[in-house]
């Protein structure tokens, strides 16, 4: 399982993986690349959970070793 990690790191990882954004989006922000949209959690000060960060994981199809070494 990942590790929890910050709101703040993920979308910095996501714009290195070539995302754009954050964008808003009805209750959640989002972050886009061509026609894909990934949703990310709102921030409220506490890591993102390993469970949501193995959907988001899956979502955009990355195993967390190659996450990791963006």
């Amino acid at each position: 399982m990942p590790k929890p990690i910050s709101r703040k790191i993920l979308i910095r990882k996501l714009k290195n993986l070539g995302f754009g954004g954050p964008f808003s989006g009805g209750k959640h922000q989002f972050m886009g690349r061509n026609e894909f949209k990934v949703f990310i959690p709102n921030p409220h000060g506490d890591d993102i959970g390993s469970v949501l960060l193995g959907r988001i994981f899956k979502e955009i199809k990355i195993s967390e070793e190659d996450f990791n070494d963006l």
